[in-house]
């Protein structure tokens, strides 16, 4: 078993599914030669050619539309786009084209494509560089949305994303590419879309979360164990589809429950996790849904470390919801 970060994570699982289908190409800008901004593709076009592993022009609408080429045509290209922030220029190309391929198409072609994209914040990258636009992606149907937190989900949920029929944009943490390590098993292993995982198992309240704001739950969660409190807590892994059947639960066993992401407020994929809590079973509810989150504001620079939501936001969270 190995001990990854998650930018080896992503180059191992990229190097696996290239050598297992030789439909799998990767494209994107410097992910040949140098291996990316964040080296995620190195030695990728070195072993494969410059063929398969393909240095683009500085345009992410020729990206994410070649991809969509690509694919209706029988290939599975995994597009990256260098941050999350960048993507707005190929946004048409993927909402419009790669998410209504097979609808406006009746099924006879369909664009098996990932686009992956480091989002978040928390590395200084000011408003251009630390955007969560996760709530755009989940907002378009045709769309398949995935934001993980650790190595091991890394794997197996980018695979699934590779062999699977329609467009996935995959959302990865950058703040935690090399500053978290988690084993990850030598056999190979996929995860399904849509199946959160519970962190901690809790009886006290429930605590929602997905990407770049792990080591602050978890955090609290210690803290909140070390009160004598038993929360718990869980990653959902997959946006869309998400595992509300898991959430729907832990909600009704807790009857508290609190969203964190790092992504503005308003109308937030948190709100959409609150909202359908709050629709189906606000009987068993012993307090409102609370979310922690961003703020409804461009993403500062100076502020960096207080945009985000910290350990101290999730614990005064909780104890609103105890004391409602």
């Amino acid at each position: 078993m190995a001990n990854l970060n998650i930018v080896q994570a992503i180059a191992r699982t990229l190097n696996e599914e290239m050598a297992r289908d030789d439909k799998v190409v990767v494209l994107g800008e410097d992910v040949g030669k140098r291996g990316g901004v964040f080296l995620a593709t190195e030695g990728l076009q070195q072993k494969y050619g410059p063929d398969r592993v393909i240095d683009t022009p500085l345009s992410e609408a020729a990206i994410i539309g070649a991809a969509v080429g690509m694919a209706a045509h029988g290939l599975r290209p995994v597009a990256e786009i260098q941050f999350a922030d960048y993507v707005f220029p190929g946004f048409d190309q993927l909402v419009s084209q790669a998410a209504k391929l097979r609808y406006r198409s009746g099924a006879q072609f369909s664009a098996p494509m990932v686009v992956r994209m480091p989002s978040g914040g928390g590395v200084k990258g000011g408003h251009h560089h630390s955007q969560s636009p996760e709530a755009h992606f989940v907002h378009t149907a045709g769309l398949k949305v995935v934001n993980i937190s650790t190595p091991y989900d890394l794997v197996g949920l980018l695979k699934t994303a590779i062999r699977d029929n329609d467009p996935v944009v995959f959302m990865e943490p950058k703040r935690l590419y090399r500053s978290v390590k988690g084993e990850v098993p030598d056999e190979e292993y996929t995860i399904p879309l849509g199946k959160a995982a519970t962190r901690r198992e809790g009886s006290d309240l429930t605590v929602i979360y997905y990407g770049t704001v792990a080591p602050e739950v978890l955090q609290a969660g210690d803290e909140m164990e070390k009160a004598g409190l038993s929360p718990e807590i869980i990653d959902l892994r997959s946006l869309m589809p998400w595992d509300k059947e898991a959430v729907l639960e832990s909600v009704s066993k807790t009857g508290r429950v609190m969203i964190v992401a790092d992504a503005p407020r308003h109308a937030s994929f948190a709100s959409e996790v609150a909202a359908t809590i709050a629709e189906e079973i606000l009987d068993e509810l012993e307090a409102p849904p609370a979310r922690v989150t961003g703020f409804d504001t461009p993403y500062p620079y100076a502020q960096d470390k207080l945009y985000l939501p910290s350990v101290t936001r999730i614990l005064n969270a909780a104890k609103k919801l105890l004391d409602y």
